[in-house]
């Protein structure tokens, strides 16, 4: 899964690269989500992928601070995105004359430095608390990866600042999130059920519950395996490591395929892509 997602990531961005007519707003978007996946998934798979190969099962902790922040910071950084996207798609479909004056270019970029910067912003406070505690010897961590509370259950002393602040932090930002993403496709799947034309009502529906259904999995994922870290005592210590791998690889993994193949101009342009590779000029 690991390679699938680095693969569709790393070419859905050389194909909004090398194509100008991509260069649209929607587009953007999409690039800045694969390459958000792509960072997501490669920040923890390269050492999850040494620890079961080579049996590679020590870390420093300065590595593994650095691997918590990238991985909360771009968890909510797509959470972001997502909602840019959102977003977007409803300026498509319910305001279409006003699309192009509302998303300029300007506001695009603004759109997507204040979704990197507010995702970042959040979790460097979490990062200077958990490297300001002190630890207990051995530090034994059973999860494949550095996550926050795997980590601080190692410390010694009063650690609730930290559950406060990470629990405040996911309900604002993601909850937020979320909930601003609810109502954007609320909107335009009211606006969609106006339309007069069947076609076009089945096309907005099975775009959009594409993108629901990969939404509602990335969220699903990240909040299970967020809340069965705090409170879920009696949950299999297996089933908790499955969760918390499979919210690194499936979404990114899915991403390029819901929202680049399901794009008829871009498929059209992946597939021009590899023939022109698998083509050789007779000598």
């Amino acid at each position: 899964m690991y390679f699938m997602a680095v693969l569709g990531n790393i070419t859905f961005l050389l194909v909004i690269r090398i194509d100008p007519s991509r260069h649209l707003p929607t587009f953007y978007f999409l690039s800045m989500l694969a390459a958000v996946d792509l960072m997501f998934t490669t920040s923890t798979m390269p050492k999850l992928l040494s620890t079961f190969w080579f049996h590679s099962h020590e870390i420093s902790f300065e590595g593994c601070v650095a691997q918590m922040f990238f991985i909360h910071g771009l968890y909510t950084v797509e959470s972001g995105v997502l909602l840019t996207m959102a977003f977007n798609l409803y300026l498509v479909v319910c305001k279409p004359l006003h699309y192009s004056t509302m998303l300029t270019g300007p506001t695009v970029a603004k759109l997507r430095l204040a979704a990197a910067v507010c995702g970042m912003a959040i979790i460097t406070p979490l990062m200077y608390m958990v490297s300001s505690l002190s630890y207990c010897s051995p530090r034994v961590m059973h999860h494949s990866y550095c996550k926050h509370m795997s980590v601080v259950k190692l410390a010694r002393g009063d650690t609730r600042p930290n559950s406060i602040y990470r629990i405040t932090a996911a309900t604002i930002m993601v909850g937020l999130d979320s909930i601003l993403i609810s109502v954007s496709y609320v909107l335009i799947l009211r606006e969609v059920i106006g339309l007069s034309s069947r076609e076009a009502r089945l096309k907005t529906y099975s775009t959009c519950g594409s993108h629901i259904g990969v939404i509602l999995l990335f969220y699903t994922l990240g909040l299970f395996s967020f809340h069965t870290q705090r409170w879920g005592e009696r949950i299999l210590a297996h089933l908790h490591i499955l969760i918390g791998d499979l919210y690194l690889l499936v979404p990114p993994m899915l991403n390029p395929l819901i929202y680049g193949m399901r794009t008829k101009p871009v498929l059209e342009q992946v597939l021009n892509l590899f023939c022109q590779k698998g083509i050789q000029p007779r000598s």
